[in-house]
Protein backbone atom coordinates (compact mmCIF):
# COMPACT_ATOMS: atom_id res chain seq x y z
CA UNK A 1 0.00 0.00 0.00
CA UNK A 2 2.80 2.40 0.86
CA UNK A 3 4.53 1.60 -2.42
CA UNK A 4 1.30 2.34 -4.32
CA UNK A 5 0.88 5.66 -2.48
CA UNK A 6 4.48 6.57 -3.27
CA UNK A 7 4.04 5.77 -6.96
CA UNK A 8 0.77 7.71 -7.01
CA UNK A 9 2.44 10.71 -5.40
CA UNK A 10 5.30 10.62 -7.89
CA UNK A 11 2.97 10.23 -10.90
CA UNK A 12 -0.03 12.32 -9.83
CA UNK A 13 0.43 14.93 -12.55
CA UNK A 14 0.77 12.27 -15.22
CA UNK A 15 -2.41 10.64 -13.89
CA UNK A 16 -4.22 13.99 -14.11
CA UNK A 17 -3.16 14.27 -17.75
CA UNK A 18 -4.40 10.72 -18.35
CA UNK A 19 -7.73 11.31 -16.59
CA UNK A 20 -9.61 12.94 -19.54
CA UNK A 21 -8.67 10.03 -21.82
CA UNK A 22 -9.78 7.53 -19.14
CA UNK A 23 -13.14 9.29 -18.72
CA UNK A 24 -13.65 9.40 -22.49
CA UNK A 25 -13.04 5.67 -22.94
CA UNK A 26 -15.18 4.76 -19.93
CA UNK A 27 -18.14 6.84 -21.08
CA UNK A 28 -18.02 6.26 -24.82
CA UNK A 29 -16.32 2.85 -25.19
CA UNK A 30 -16.98 0.69 -22.12
CA UNK A 31 -20.34 1.89 -20.79
CA UNK A 32 -22.02 1.44 -24.23
CA UNK A 33 -20.92 -2.23 -24.18
CA UNK A 34 -23.97 -2.79 -22.00
CA UNK A 35 -25.99 -2.35 -25.21
CA UNK A 36 -24.78 -5.63 -26.71
CA UNK A 37 -27.38 -7.36 -24.52
CA UNK A 38 -30.11 -6.37 -26.95
CA UNK A 39 -28.54 -8.58 -29.64
CA UNK A 40 -29.69 -11.54 -27.52
CA UNK A 41 -33.15 -10.08 -26.87
CA UNK A 42 -36.23 -9.16 -28.86
CA UNK A 43 -35.66 -5.55 -27.90
CA UNK A 44 -38.68 -3.30 -27.42
CA UNK A 45 -38.05 0.38 -26.78
CA UNK A 46 -41.14 0.66 -24.56
CA UNK A 47 -40.23 -2.34 -22.38
CA UNK A 48 -36.55 -1.47 -22.07
CA UNK A 49 -33.52 -3.74 -22.12
CA UNK A 50 -34.23 -5.84 -19.03
CA UNK A 51 -37.95 -6.39 -19.69
CA UNK A 52 -37.46 -7.42 -23.32
CA UNK A 53 -37.72 -11.13 -24.09
CA UNK A 54 -34.57 -13.25 -24.37
CA UNK A 55 -34.20 -14.87 -27.80
CA UNK A 56 -30.63 -16.18 -27.58
CA UNK A 57 -28.82 -16.39 -30.91
CA UNK A 58 -31.94 -15.81 -33.01
CA UNK A 59 -30.70 -12.65 -34.74
CA UNK A 60 -27.22 -14.08 -35.34
CA UNK A 61 -28.83 -17.08 -37.03
CA UNK A 62 -31.04 -14.79 -39.12
CA UNK A 63 -28.00 -12.85 -40.30
CA UNK A 64 -25.89 -15.93 -41.08
CA UNK A 65 -28.75 -17.40 -43.13
CA UNK A 66 -29.59 -14.10 -44.80
CA UNK A 67 -29.06 -13.93 -48.59
CA UNK A 68 -27.08 -10.73 -48.00
CA UNK A 69 -24.59 -12.29 -45.56
CA UNK A 70 -21.96 -13.52 -48.02
CA UNK A 71 -22.21 -10.41 -50.19
CA UNK A 72 -21.82 -8.06 -47.21
CA UNK A 73 -18.92 -10.06 -45.76
CA UNK A 74 -17.16 -10.25 -49.14
CA UNK A 75 -17.55 -6.52 -49.82
CA UNK A 76 -16.35 -5.56 -46.34
CA UNK A 77 -13.36 -7.91 -46.30
CA UNK A 78 -12.25 -6.98 -49.84
CA UNK A 79 -12.51 -3.28 -49.08
CA UNK A 80 -10.70 -3.67 -45.74
CA UNK A 81 -7.89 -5.80 -47.18
CA UNK A 82 -7.50 -3.44 -50.15
CA UNK A 83 -7.21 -0.53 -47.74
CA UNK A 84 -4.45 -2.34 -45.80
CA UNK A 85 -2.58 -3.54 -48.92
CA UNK A 86 -2.60 -0.20 -50.75
CA UNK A 87 -3.21 2.32 -47.97
CA UNK A 88 -0.84 1.06 -45.27
CA UNK A 89 2.43 1.33 -47.29
CA UNK A 90 1.59 4.81 -48.63
CA UNK A 91 2.57 6.85 -45.52
CA UNK A 92 5.70 4.73 -45.09
CA UNK A 93 6.80 5.49 -48.65
CA UNK A 94 5.98 9.20 -48.25
CA UNK A 95 7.92 9.36 -44.97
CA UNK A 96 10.96 7.68 -46.54
CA UNK A 97 10.82 10.09 -49.48
CA UNK A 98 10.50 13.12 -47.21
CA UNK A 99 13.41 11.85 -45.14
CA UNK A 100 15.61 12.05 -48.25
CA UNK A 101 14.66 15.69 -48.95
CA UNK A 102 17.51 17.94 -47.89
CA UNK A 103 15.81 21.33 -48.40
CA UNK A 104 13.91 22.08 -45.19
CA UNK A 105 11.57 24.58 -46.90
CA UNK A 106 10.50 22.07 -49.56
CA UNK A 107 10.10 19.36 -46.95
CA UNK A 108 7.82 21.53 -44.79
CA UNK A 109 5.81 22.57 -47.84
CA UNK A 110 5.19 18.97 -48.92
CA UNK A 111 4.30 17.97 -45.36
CA UNK A 112 1.80 20.81 -45.00
CA UNK A 113 0.14 20.08 -48.34
CA UNK A 114 -0.14 16.37 -47.55
CA UNK A 115 -1.56 17.03 -44.06
CA UNK A 116 -4.36 19.36 -45.18
CA UNK A 117 -6.80 16.79 -46.68
CA UNK A 118 -7.01 15.02 -43.30
CA UNK A 119 -8.90 18.03 -41.91
CA UNK A 120 -11.47 18.06 -44.71
CA UNK A 121 -14.76 16.43 -43.75
CA UNK A 122 -15.94 13.33 -45.59
CA UNK A 123 -18.95 15.27 -46.88
CA UNK A 124 -16.67 17.74 -48.64
CA UNK A 125 -14.35 14.98 -49.91
CA UNK A 126 -17.22 13.00 -51.45
CA UNK A 127 -18.66 16.19 -52.95
CA UNK A 128 -15.29 16.87 -54.56
CA UNK A 129 -15.25 13.31 -55.91
CA UNK A 130 -18.66 13.80 -57.51
CA UNK A 131 -17.51 17.07 -59.05
CA UNK A 132 -14.21 15.74 -60.43
CA UNK A 133 -15.78 12.50 -61.71
CA UNK A 134 -18.96 14.01 -63.12
CA UNK A 135 -19.76 12.50 -66.57
CA UNK A 136 -20.76 15.91 -67.94
CA UNK A 137 -18.44 18.52 -66.43
CA UNK A 138 -15.90 16.59 -64.35
CA UNK A 139 -12.19 17.22 -64.83
CA UNK A 140 -11.38 13.51 -65.20
CA UNK A 141 -13.96 12.95 -67.93
CA UNK A 142 -12.87 16.13 -69.71
CA UNK A 143 -9.36 14.67 -69.92
CA UNK A 144 -10.75 11.31 -71.09
CA UNK A 145 -12.80 13.01 -73.82
CA UNK A 146 -9.80 15.11 -74.84
CA UNK A 147 -8.01 11.81 -75.67
CA UNK A 148 -10.99 10.78 -77.82
CA UNK A 149 -12.75 8.36 -75.44
CA UNK A 150 -16.33 8.43 -74.18
CA UNK A 151 -17.14 9.89 -70.77
CA UNK A 152 -17.78 7.42 -67.96
CA UNK A 153 -20.08 7.69 -64.97
CA UNK A 154 -17.58 6.49 -62.36
CA UNK A 155 -19.79 7.06 -59.31
CA UNK A 156 -22.59 4.95 -60.78
CA UNK A 157 -20.36 2.06 -61.85
CA UNK A 158 -19.86 -0.72 -59.29
CA UNK A 159 -16.55 -1.76 -60.89
CA UNK A 160 -14.87 1.53 -59.91
CA UNK A 161 -16.17 1.91 -56.36
CA UNK A 162 -13.32 0.16 -54.52
CA UNK A 163 -10.60 1.94 -56.50
CA UNK A 164 -12.22 5.34 -55.94
CA UNK A 165 -12.70 4.69 -52.23
CA UNK A 166 -9.13 3.46 -51.65
CA UNK A 167 -7.53 6.28 -53.64
CA UNK A 168 -9.60 8.90 -51.79
CA UNK A 169 -8.64 7.36 -48.44
CA UNK A 170 -4.94 7.44 -49.35
CA UNK A 171 -5.14 11.04 -50.53
CA UNK A 172 -7.08 12.12 -47.45
CA UNK A 173 -4.99 10.45 -44.72
CA UNK A 174 -1.51 9.68 -46.09
CA UNK A 175 0.02 12.94 -44.84
CA UNK A 176 -1.40 12.67 -41.35
CA UNK A 177 -0.30 9.04 -40.91
CA UNK A 178 3.19 10.00 -42.08
CA UNK A 179 3.73 11.95 -38.85
CA UNK A 180 4.30 8.77 -36.84
CA UNK A 181 6.92 7.45 -39.25
CA UNK A 182 8.70 10.80 -39.44
CA UNK A 183 8.87 10.80 -35.64
CA UNK A 184 10.33 7.27 -35.73
CA UNK A 185 12.85 8.37 -38.36
CA UNK A 186 13.96 11.31 -36.24
CA UNK A 187 14.82 8.88 -33.42
CA UNK A 188 17.42 7.03 -35.53
CA UNK A 189 20.96 7.86 -34.41
CA UNK A 190 22.65 10.06 -37.10
CA UNK A 191 26.00 8.45 -36.23
CA UNK A 192 24.75 5.25 -37.87
CA UNK A 193 24.48 7.08 -41.19
CA UNK A 194 27.90 8.67 -40.74
CA UNK A 195 29.48 5.30 -40.01
CA UNK A 196 27.72 3.77 -43.03
CA UNK A 197 28.99 6.55 -45.33
CA UNK A 198 32.51 6.02 -44.04
CA UNK A 199 32.17 2.33 -44.93
CA UNK A 200 31.09 3.29 -48.46
CA UNK A 201 27.35 2.71 -48.15
CA UNK A 202 25.24 4.66 -50.63
CA UNK A 203 21.70 5.98 -50.00
CA UNK A 204 20.05 2.71 -51.05
CA UNK A 205 22.21 0.73 -48.63
CA UNK A 206 21.49 3.21 -45.83
CA UNK A 207 17.76 2.95 -46.56
CA UNK A 208 17.74 -0.85 -46.51
CA UNK A 209 20.07 -1.42 -43.57
CA UNK A 210 19.51 1.59 -41.28
CA UNK A 211 16.33 3.53 -42.07
CA UNK A 212 13.82 0.70 -42.58
CA UNK A 213 15.14 -1.41 -39.64
CA UNK A 214 15.02 1.75 -37.51
CA UNK A 215 11.29 2.25 -38.08
CA UNK A 216 10.39 -1.46 -38.20
CA UNK A 217 8.85 -1.50 -34.67
CA UNK A 218 6.53 1.39 -35.59
CA UNK A 219 5.60 -0.33 -38.85
CA UNK A 220 4.75 -3.60 -37.08
CA UNK A 221 2.66 -1.94 -34.35
CA UNK A 222 0.66 0.14 -36.82
CA UNK A 223 0.22 -2.86 -39.11
CA UNK A 224 -1.27 -4.88 -36.24
CA UNK A 225 -3.63 -2.01 -35.42
CA UNK A 226 -4.65 -1.72 -39.08
CA UNK A 227 -5.34 -5.45 -39.27
CA UNK A 228 -7.67 -5.03 -36.30
CA UNK A 229 -9.81 -2.66 -38.36
CA UNK A 230 -10.22 -4.75 -41.51
CA UNK A 231 -14.00 -4.89 -41.08
CA UNK A 232 -14.20 -1.40 -39.61
CA UNK A 233 -14.73 0.43 -42.89
CA UNK A 234 -15.30 4.19 -42.78
CA UNK A 235 -19.07 4.34 -42.53
CA UNK A 236 -19.58 7.99 -43.41
CA UNK A 237 -17.72 7.99 -46.71
CA UNK A 238 -19.23 4.71 -47.93
CA UNK A 239 -22.73 5.91 -47.01
CA UNK A 240 -22.22 9.20 -48.87
CA UNK A 241 -20.93 7.37 -51.96
CA UNK A 242 -23.62 4.67 -51.81
CA UNK A 243 -26.42 4.46 -54.34
CA UNK A 244 -28.59 1.52 -55.54
CA UNK A 245 -26.58 1.02 -58.73
CA UNK A 246 -23.40 0.10 -56.82
CA UNK A 247 -24.89 -1.95 -53.96
CA UNK A 248 -23.29 -5.12 -55.37
CA UNK A 249 -19.77 -3.93 -54.38
CA UNK A 250 -20.35 -0.92 -52.10
CA UNK A 251 -22.81 -2.26 -49.53
CA UNK A 252 -20.79 -3.19 -46.44
CA UNK A 253 -21.61 -4.30 -42.90
CA UNK A 254 -21.65 -0.78 -41.43
CA UNK A 255 -24.10 0.59 -44.02
CA UNK A 256 -26.28 -2.51 -43.64
CA UNK A 257 -26.31 -1.97 -39.85
CA UNK A 258 -27.38 1.63 -40.43
CA UNK A 259 -30.27 0.63 -42.69
CA UNK A 260 -31.52 -2.15 -40.43
CA UNK A 261 -30.89 -0.43 -37.10
CA UNK A 262 -31.64 3.25 -37.72
CA UNK A 263 -33.92 3.28 -40.75
CA UNK A 264 -35.83 0.03 -40.08
CA UNK A 265 -35.50 0.32 -36.25
CA UNK A 266 -34.56 -3.35 -35.95
CA UNK A 267 -32.12 -2.65 -33.14
CA UNK A 268 -31.49 -6.24 -32.01
CA UNK A 269 -30.65 -7.42 -35.51
CA UNK A 270 -28.33 -4.46 -36.15
CA UNK A 271 -26.55 -4.95 -32.82
CA UNK A 272 -25.98 -8.63 -33.59
CA UNK A 273 -24.36 -7.74 -36.93
CA UNK A 274 -22.19 -5.04 -35.36
CA UNK A 275 -21.06 -7.37 -32.56
CA UNK A 276 -20.21 -10.04 -35.13
CA UNK A 277 -17.94 -7.63 -37.04
CA UNK A 278 -16.28 -6.53 -33.77
CA UNK A 279 -15.52 -10.16 -32.85
CA UNK A 280 -13.98 -10.77 -36.28
CA UNK A 281 -11.82 -7.63 -35.87
CA UNK A 282 -10.72 -8.89 -32.44
CA UNK A 283 -9.73 -12.26 -33.94
CA UNK A 284 -7.74 -10.49 -36.65
CA UNK A 285 -5.81 -8.29 -34.22
CA UNK A 286 -5.11 -11.19 -31.82
CA UNK A 287 -3.84 -13.34 -34.69
CA UNK A 288 -1.66 -10.56 -36.11
CA UNK A 289 -0.21 -9.83 -32.67
CA UNK A 290 0.47 -13.54 -32.04
CA UNK A 291 2.28 -13.90 -35.39
CA UNK A 292 4.30 -10.73 -34.74
CA UNK A 293 5.30 -11.93 -31.26
CA UNK A 294 6.42 -15.28 -32.66
CA UNK A 295 8.35 -13.88 -35.63
CA UNK A 296 9.80 -10.66 -34.20
CA UNK A 297 10.51 -8.87 -30.94
CA UNK A 298 7.69 -6.35 -31.46
CA UNK A 299 4.05 -6.79 -30.46
CA UNK A 300 1.24 -4.94 -28.71
CA UNK A 301 1.48 -7.22 -25.66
Amino acid sequence: MQQFQKRWHNSKYLMLLFLPALIYYLLFKYVPMFGILISFKDYNTFKGVWASEWVGLKYYSLFFHSPDFLKLLKNTVLLGISKVVFGFPAPIILALLLNEVRRATLKRLVQSISYLPHFISNVVVVSMMFLFLSPTSGLVNNVIQWFGYDAMNFMQNEDYFRAIYILSEIWQHVGWETIIYLAALSAIDPQLYEAARVDGANRRHQLLHITIPGIRPAIIILFILNIGHVLDIGFEKVLLMLNPSIYATADVLSTYVYRTGIQSMNYSYATAIDLFSSIINLIFILTANWISRRTSETSLW
